[in-house]
């Protein structure tokens, strides 16, 4: 009996640990094949970049949430994980742009406090010192304010809220321009089965509450934006050939 106990705890062990790490890294795998589709074809252009900002306000907000509301390291761990990669792939989109104007026009940067060109900076030093500067207001903010839960909780929300709608800025990208073309459905498939391992895990392992409604919510985004591959169909087809 005692063997078989032994058996239980180390199966159940195993478990949580292989949980723990798809929960760290799964995130960024979805955008792997992004990654490689745009280095390859050396056009950014069927991805959008608020997808980047928008997972990098998400994942810092949920770094700050977590000073003020604990939750489990696997999801600290993988906020931290996403925005390097986020940053990563901004500068590889940044560098195919800038390399792809034989004449360089005027350069945008985050301190000409253009809003006409905001988060189309043409260096990656700018996307960094806005993140930085975003970091800074937030920790100010959290420091202050880290004894009053409606201003901590709220943080948490907002932080899921805002990662939930991640796909919406490449969902209006394929709506304006009547096509998936350049975006990877390996990806957005990616999304889909992420966010749901990752809404089930909330769910079972009794997450703060806004983890669990904000997952729902992504998932409806990932299958619209999979629509869009089916609705577009021709017209990408159309631009393959």
């Amino acid at each position: 009996m005692m063997a078989e106990d032994s058996w239980l705890n180390t199966l159940k062990w195993g478990l949580s640990g292989t949980s723990a790490l798809a929960m760290m890294f799964g995130g960024v795998v979805p955008y792997i094949p992004q990654y490689l589709e745009i280095k390859r074809t050396e056009n950014p252009e069927g991805f959008s970049l608020y997808v980047c900002l928008v997972l990098l306000i998400a994942n810092t907000l949920r770094i700050l949430f977590w000073f003020g509301h604990w939750f489990e390291l696997p999801l600290l761990f993988q906020s931290i994980i996403m925005n390097i990669a986020m940053v990563m792939i901004i500068s590889l989109c940044v560098s195919i742009r800038n390399r792809g104007q034989l004449v360089h026009g005027k350069e945008h940067v985050f301190t000409d406090f253009d809003y006409d060109y905001f988060w189309e900076w043409t260096d990656v030093q700018s996307y960094v010192e806005f993140m930085l500067t975003f970091s800074t207001m937030g920790c100010l903010l959290m420091y202050v304010f880290i004894d009053s839960a409606v201003f901590v909780e709220t943080a948490g929300f907002i932080s899921v809220l805002t990662e939930a709608l991640l796909a919406v800025p490449q969902f209006y990208k394929n709506f304006v321009s009547k096509s998936t073309f350049g975006m990877s459905r390996q990806m957005v498939l990616m999304w889909l089965m992420g966010d749901t391992f990752k809404t089930v895990y909330f769910w079972l392992r009794s997450a703060p509450l806004q983890f669990f409604i904000c997952g729902c919510l992504q998932i409806c985004i990932d299958i619209a934006v999979l629509g869009q591959c089916f609705v577009y169909r021709k017209k990408n087809s159309h631009l393959i050939n």
